[in-house]
């Protein structure tokens, strides 16, 4: 796979905690949207790991076409 999957045509609004980890999907194929559940696997894509810096709503990326990784940057609007 070079392309990820579009898992949803707009963002994902998560409540994150300052401190915590999160591993953003960046192939489009978990189930548990927008975060990795190891479907990647053989697809050549790798998740996005990052730790929240602060906390309160953020808007991940559900089209996996963001510049800004792993947050919405309206790509989306394009597809």
């Amino acid at each position: 796979m070079t392309e990820p999957v579009v898992a949803r045509k707009g963002p994902f609004a998560v409540e994150t905690t300052a401190g915590r980890k999160y591993a953003w999907c960046a192939c489009g194929m978990s189930k548990t949207q927008p975060f990795c559940d190891g479907s990647h696997k053989g697809s050549g894509l790798e998740p996005l790991i990052l730790v929240a810096e602060q906390t309160g709503t953020v808007y991940f990326c559900g089209c996996k076409r963001t510049a800004s990784k792993p947050f919405c940057d309206g790509s989306h609007a394009t597809l």
